[in-house]
């Protein structure tokens, strides 16, 4: 596909001839433009269009994220329209593909616009937020957050963009689930066509038909710092296709929330989680290849983690970067893409997008062995809090109700957490179930306030920050929160 870029201040008007820039491939305004500035990329409308010469068999159009608000064209017939950058689309379009000169247009309207709309207030305000309306829209807060992240704000297609055969989406179906009976190893999966699973280690390999299969004397994934993560290469034949699968691991995972604290157990066995807040590699594209990630965990293990939490705030990563955990035997925190906000679930178009992207999301991640926990948001519970929000208030039934539910019937395996920050008379009570801990790091206390707080779990932690030397700073964002008197470097100080 030849891909290329324009933009402008009328959403309705199509781009001339003269407007457009090529461009590498689908990817984001920021990252097309190579902008690292400050730029308002919600206040424009952009365009973004591909012209291909169609392959033989290709029938299915995969679209896997635009952020956010935005429509899409094939030879002049709109076939999508979505307002979830988290969400997927599949549309056969095998009666719009002509075998040369098809043109694919992608229009993303300016978000800015849209927030203006009147809706009903919020209970609560997040000030690390720069629009509160941003709770309508399923999008991320990267680039969104003054004084917190680069204002990189993703807009296009931040996911692949790609035609194919049917064939190329039967893997997103399946459904595997992984667990450890005894000594044994049992995989139990169905697929919507005629299949066979196969996986290997070690020179061994065992097959199904029937959507179980066994494994005896199988070898258990452990975190790096308690053993091998052994992992099973998986793939798919379905007729003469091979489609190749994430690996396989065989653990339990469990959450110990005795003593009014929180902790994991990885195969009966108690593991103390240390590691960090992941951030994408990448702020303008939130893209990275395979090599990158790999590398990028080798340096986490080598810094004795064994853990990294997705936080809401950003995006849910993609599949090369949960393989890499995996391979790895690194524990993933999951968080769903929620933060700090008041979340209008009562509105029934954001409850079935809110739906279509969990169900997505878990369809994808559930059979990783490196995911330890799924958590309803980041720090809602605690904005609400220190907001004064009534108690009852606290607890949106988004993060108590549904998500916990949809967790249920389909990562069952996998522990729900309903906030990052939760438990105690108040969520951010350090000494009871799970909290950002900030005492040191942000409130400048004195360093044996990390002990005697009683502290339980921290799901992030600024501790001490360690800004890099001033010629490479000029090029980095030091974040300071709305408000504060002072940022990173004034702590590190």
């Amino acid at each position: 596909m030849e891909w290329s870029l324009a933009s402008g201040t009328d959403p309705e008007a199509a781009p001339q001839d003269d407007d457009w820039i090529a461009i590498a491939g689908p990817m984001t305004a920021a990252a097309a433009l190579g902008e690292r500035e400050a730029r308002d990329f919600d206040e424009e409308a952009w365009w973004w269009r591909a012209r291909f010469d169609a392959q033989p068999g290709a029938q299915v159009l995969g679209l896997d994220g635009i952020a956010t608000s935005a429509q899409v064209w094939l030879n002049g017939e709109q076939i999508v329209s979505s307002t979830n950058m988290f969400v997927r689309h599949r549309v056969d379009v095998a009666k719009l593909l002509r075998r040369t000169g098809n043109e694919l247009l992608i229009r993303c309207a300016p978000l800015n616009a849209q927030l203006k709309a009147k809706r009903p207030r919020p209970r609560w305000r997040a000030p690390m937020v720069a629009n509160q309306q941003l709770r309508w829209w399923r999008t991320t807060l990267l680039g969104r957050t003054p004084g917190w992240s680069p204002p990189l704000a993703p807009v296009g297609p931040w996911r692949d963009v790609w035609l194919g055969p049917r064939e190329a989406v039967i893997r997103e179906s399946l459904w595997l689930h992984s667990q450890v009976d005894g000594g044994e190893g049992v995989v139990r999966w169905k697929l919507d066509a005629p299949a066979e699973l196969h996986l290997s280690r070690d020179g061994h390999e065992w097959k199904s038909q029937d959507g179980l299969l066994r494994i005896p004397d199988v070898a258990l994934w452990w975190p790096h710092t308690h053993g091998e993560p052994a992992v099973y290469e998986a793939s798919l034949r379905v007729g003469d296709h091979v489609i190749s699968l994430p690996p396989i691991g065989f653990r339990t995972i469990e959450a110990d929330t005795s003593d009014d604290g929180f902790g994991l157990r990885v195969n009966g066995e108690p593991v103390f989680c240390r590691g960090a807040v992941w951030m994408p590699l990448d702020p303008a594209s939130l893209r990275a290849g395979s090599e990158m990630y790999t590398h990028a965990l080798s340096q986490v293990c080598d810094a004795g983690m064994n853990m990294l939490r997705v936080a809401g705030t950003t995006v849910y990563e993609e599949d090369a970067f949960y393989d890499a955990c995996d391979r790895a035997g690194v524990l993933v925190w999951q968080d769903f893409m929620f933060a700090n906000m008041d979340y209008p679930l009562h509105d029934e178009a954001f409850a079935r997008s809110v739906e279509t992207e969990v169900r997505q999301q878990l369809q994808r991640l559930h059979a990783h062995p490196c995911m330890a926990v799924l958590c309803g948001n980041s720090e809602a519970e605690q904005q609400a809090a220190m907001w004064g929000a009534p108690r009852e208030a606290w607890e949106q039934p988004l993060f108590h109700d549904k998500l916990p539910r949809l967790c249920e019937a389909l990562a069952p395996q996998i522990p729900y957490w309903p906030s990052s920050t939760h438990g105690g008379a108040l969520p951010q009570q350090p000494d009871t179930g799970t909290t950002s801990y900030y005492g040191v790091g942000a409130y400048l206390r004195r360093i044996e306030d990390a002990r005697l707080s009683n502290l339980k779990f921290a799901t992030e932690c600024l501790a001490f920050a360690n800004l890099p030397r001033e010629s490479t700073r000029e090029h980095l964002h030091v974040p300071r929160d709305l408000g504060a008197m002072w940022d990173f470097a004034d702590v590190r100080d």
